[in-house]
């Protein structure tokens, strides 16, 4: 049986979303503690991760670049 991994993946975890949005997972894990950036909570107990949704972290990245560039005059 053959797999097709060409999709890119819906979401991403702390490391990767880290990485793709160039800072540092200590960053990112403080803009999310701050509910500065868009994120998704799954799982129960010792199970419970985060989720960056990569549609989420691009339309939010966007957000950002618009709002600093409007902010400069």
């Amino acid at each position: 049986m053959t797999t097709d991994n060409t999709q890119p993946p819906l979401a991403l975890r702390p490391r990767g979303a880290a990485r793709m949005l160039g800072v540092s997972p200590r960053t990112l894990w403080g803009w999310t503690r701050d509910k500065l950036i868009p994120c998704v909570r799954v799982g129960t107990g010792k199970r419970r991760t985060v989720l960056y949704p990569v549609a989420d972290l691009q339309a939010w990245l966007s957000r950002q670049t618009t709002a600093k560039e409007g902010g400069e005059q």
